[in-house]
Order: structure tokens, then sequence, then C-alpha cells
């Protein structure tokens, strides 16, 4: 029998709550339209709500009892907010959540460099938010249970699974027993460590780097602003790096390299822990500070993935799928655009409006940010922690001339998680004015989100269904365009919307938006006649000055064929 810890995990800032565990003396069968995750997490959480939003009923299968022990994954960038937007959970962890944009680089007691995450007006969200990942599980789980068509089953832990044709058999472990789940679709979730993966056999590609880093919570008042604080080569841990966070609830990360000479098990021994958290605040001047800890973790450094994320009826999402170096705060932040980009086009299958085809885009589409944060991530931990003595010869050199040279210190910078531009996605129109038009909206590319005059963001008018935005002006639109849309309606979830630059109300569409010609110009890279066709997640499919009737429908027609690439 599976026994998840039935006491309330210990927090000197979260109250945990310990949920009932779902059992079953039979087999049970999800429903053919349904989709059953294995992971309860932030990224299986996420992907459950998405596909709620789009109609598909869930069920979450969570192997523990409670939300997750300690702050884990933390700072979230406004690319996930956004998703998290749509989750329906964005408006209460902003309430508690710290928003911040600047990071500072310190060596040898001066800011050797000072990182500005760019902030504009129309952003809906700070470039960074930090807040501890219990208390987001928390809003999620909120979320969730506003929704009739996503089932939590707590304490079922996955033990065995088995795929015949389209059907996958999970066996679940739970504290009265062994019982047998039969889904047509299930979404491995389950972290890191995923049995999923495991028991697939599944490898994947990358590296892993020698080093492991210690993540130490503390209780503490300091009078910091919300910033990255980044420590190069302090005395107390000369040649490593120390990373400190602000949290909620008066709670800071330190965030430290590990000596190889001491094993993980010795490093969160209490005094061993304490000695650095005391070394720390020393330097900063802060050891006069009364302090409690809070919680301790070890990790290590790894930049891999599966090079396919789609396997028969199991498609994984997350740290299941692939594992990324903690700087620049990638994991989590990669995680919700794999469940974003997931969501709509698995809704799409089940709702027999696509192919499975379209699940080979996924793969693609992920698997290519997945390959592209790798090798940044990796050029960043090179810099925090050195792999080799030649990287750390390299390091040192830009530590030391950065005190007296401007030219170096950009090599700080510690390229910050970013939204994936699916530029080669299969999915992107063939037959459209791409290649004429600024690069700023390419295909692949977000359409950039916009405030509007009732406080509310354009973001929140495109979100889970396809969207044709057309700049007009005097209310005219294309009749053979409107007809197209109205035929696609029948079968798809597709909206028109229209980009008024003269505020006049344009009937034939679903939705008028008043916007400014400069605007227009400067945000979307557009005038009037231009149109731009947005899938559900926001990224550009489609984009035309001289539109052609029925190049549309087209674009859709790609969802229900292979195409080479995918």
């Amino acid at each position: 029998m599976h026994s998840p810890e039935t006491q309330p995990r210990k927090s000197l800032y979260y109250q945990y709550k310990v949920y009932p565990y779902f059992h079953s003396t039979s087999d049970t069968t999800a429903q053919p339209d349904s989709v059953t995750i294995v992971g309860a997490g932030p990224i299986g959480m996420s992907t459950a709500l998405l596909l709620a939003k789009q109609g598909i009923s869930v069920i979450l299968l969570s192997a523990e009892q409670q939300l997750s022990e300690g702050s884990r994954a933390l700072v979230y960038t406004k690319r996930s907010m956004e998703i998290l937007h749509a989750t329906g959970a964005a408006e209460k962890i902003m309430q508690k959540a710290l928003p911040w944009t600047h990071g500072n680089s310190i060596y040898k007691g001066q800011v050797a460099f000072r990182m500005a995450s760019p902030v504009h007006e129309h952003d809906q969200f700070a470039p960074l938010n930090n807040l501890q990942q219990n208390w987001l599980e928390d809003y999620l789980l909120q979320a969730i249970e506003q929704h009739d068509n996503i089932e939590v089953r707590w304490g079922n832990k996955v033990v065995a699974q088995q795929q015949v044709d389209d059907c996958v058999t999970l066996t679940l472990h739970t504290p009265e027993g062994e019982y047998k789940h039969h889904a047509k679709w299930v979404v491995a979730a389950d972290g890191g460590r995923s049995f999923m993966r495991e028991s697939m056999n599944l490898r994947m590609e990358g590296a892993s780097y020698e080093g492991k880093f210690v993540i130490a919570d503390i209780r503490i008042k300091l009078d910091y602003p919300t910033e990255r604080l980044a420590f190069f080569s302090p005395d107390w841990n000369p040649g490593n790096t120390i990373l400190m966070h602000r949290e909620p609830d008066d709670i800071w990360r330190f965030d430290y390299q590990l000596d190889p000479n001491i094993s993980p098990e010795e490093a969160l021994l209490p005094e061993n822990l304490n000695k650095a958290v005391n070394d720390q605040l020393k330097m900063i001047g802060k050891d006069h500070l009364s302090w409690e800890m809070d919680w301790s973790t070890v990790y290590s450094a790894r930049a891999l993935t599966l090079s396919n994320y789609v396997h028969n009826r199991v498609i994984f999402v997350g740290d299941a799928a692939h594992l990324l170096p903690i700087f620049g705060v990638r994991g989590a932040n990669t995680g919700f655009q794999d469940a974003f980009d997931l969501a709509w086009k698995l809704a799409a299958v089940i709702q027999g409006w696509a192919s499975e085809k379209l699940l080979e885009s996924y793969t693609f589409d992920r698997v290519g940010a997945a390959r592209e944060i790798i090798a940044e991530a990796s050029k960043s931990t090179r810099f925090m922690a050195p792999p080799t003595e030649g990287f750390r010869l390299l390091r040192n050199a830009v530590l030391s001339l950065s005190l007296e040279h401007e030219f170096v210190r950009p090599l700080y910078h510690w390229r910050t998680s970013r939204p994936h531009a699916y530029t080669h996605s299969p999915l992107n129109s063939q037959q459209d004015d791409n290649a004429q038009m600024a690069e700023q909206t390419e295909n692949g590319a977000l359409f950039p989100n916009l405030k509007l005059d009732n406080g509310q963001y354009l973001y929140d008018v495109i979100t889970g269904q396809f969207t044709v935005l057309i700049l007009a002006e005097k209310g005219q639109l294309s009749a053979a365009l409107s007809e197209e849309i109205a035929q696609l309606k029948q079968q798809l979830p597709v909206q028109l919307i229209a980009l008024t630059l003269d505020g006049q109300e344009a009937s034939a569409a679903d939705q008028s938006v008043a916007i400014n010609a400069q605007l227009a110009a400067e945000r979307f890279c557009g005038d009037v006649g231009s149109i731009y066709l947005v899938r559900p997640d926001h990224h550009i499919n489609g984009r035309w000055f001289s539109y052609q009737p029925g190049q549309i429908s087209a674009v859709f027609e790609q969802f229900s064929t292979s195409k080479e690439g995918v």
C-alpha cells in the first residue's frame, strides 16, 4: 500500500492541509473525451485548468495528500503570469507575489552589473514575480475547485503503466491498496524524477553538471528591495556564487554552490546550514539579526530534454519532459509554456476538429524551445558555476576586469527565461505575406499584448481560441473575409476581432477594439488592412497585408495533414 505523509508539513509561513485520499475497489475508466494527468504540481495543475477551460474533463492524480514542501519554483516571468492568468489563478497569485525588475551582480562588495528587465506600459504583469511554490499551488488548487470537470485524486501513486493501442492502463497504489485506471489520454507531469518517463525507458539528451547547489529558506527581516542579489566568489565561499531572493512573509532564499568535497547529506546538517547562512549574513553586515530556518534542499544543475514529448497516448510536460538549470528561472517557466501549447492542441484532437497529427507539432515546437533554452542556460551555468578549470579562469578574468572596465560587465547577464518564438513551426501559414512583413511580428512570435481603454488587456479577449485580427477603418471589413470566418466558426473555435484605427465599430466583427494608428504601427507593425491569425496561446499563425480569400482556411487544413519536418 502507498503511505503518503498524513501529518501536515511544517512551515514558518504556510499552513499545510492534508486532503482525503481517493481509492476505488474496482478498476476505473476515464471517459474517452477526457485526460488523465499524472502529477499535481504547478505544471500538472496548470495543464488541468487550461484543458478544463477548453471544455475537456480531467482526472488529476497526486501521489501526495498535500501540496509540495518548501519554496521550490520561486520566480515566475511575465509570460508565465500571462499563462497563469489564462488558468484563472493569476489575480490571487499577484495579491501575494512580489514583482521585481532588477538583478545585481556583486563582486568584492561592488555592483559590477545591474540587470534591468524591460517594462512596457502595455504589459499586464511585471517581468519577474516571486512566490513560493506552495502558495502558487494553493491558488491553482482554488481555481481547480471552481471547475466541475476536474477531479483530483489525492494519494494515488502510479507504480506501473501499459499502453495497448489507444488505451493507457495505470496501476495506482493508495493507502487502501491497488486499483487500475484506464485512460485514452495521459499527460505525464510527474516532475524531474518522472516515474512515467523511467518506466517507458525514455532517455534524455543534453548535459549534467558536476556542481551541486543548496537552497536554504530562512525567515529574517532584511531591508533590501525585491531584487535578485548574486554574490560572486565571496570570501566565505571563494570561487562560487551565492544568490539571494526575497520571498513573501519575510522569507529569504539563500542559494549557494556546494563544495565538491561535501556530500548533500552533510551540507543539510543544521550546523553546516547555519554556518553558511551566518557567513553570508556577516558578509553583508546583517549578522546581528535573528533568523529561523524554514526549509532546505540540494539540487544538481542539468540541461536535458527528451527528443520526443508524445509517445502514442502518453504526453510529457514540464520537468518530466526536460530538466533545466535553475539559473535564469527556466524550469517551471518553461513548463507553463509546455502546458499552454499542449492544452489547445490536445483539446483540438479530442474534440475532433484536428487530427492526431497536430500533436506532432507539440513535440516540434516545445522540443525546439527546450533546446534553445538549454543552449542559453548552459552559458549561464558555465559562468555561475564553471564546470572546468578553463571556464573558471575565464570567469575569474571577467570578475577581475569588471571592477574597472565597463565592456566586460554584460557577461554577468543571466539570460533570463523568455518566450520561445515558434518561427519554424509546421503550423505556420505557408500562404501569407510573412516574408515581406516586419520581423517583430513574424509567424511564431507572440502577438503583442495591449492595454485597452476599459482596463482590460487584449489577451483577455483572444486567449483560448483562434483569433483573426484585422486593422480596420470606417467599420469596413471584407465581406469575403467575414464570410470565410463565419464558415470556419461552424467547426472551429475562431473569432474575428477588428482593431479599429478610427474607433468606428465594425459590425461584422465579433468585437471591435479601438487603437490609434501610431500604436498599431509601433506595437503590431501594421496599418489599415493588415490581418493576423493568432493561435489560442497568443502566437502568430499567419499574417497578411494583401489577403486572398481562403488563405486562413488553408492554415487550418494543415492541422489535419502531416508535414515534412513535424
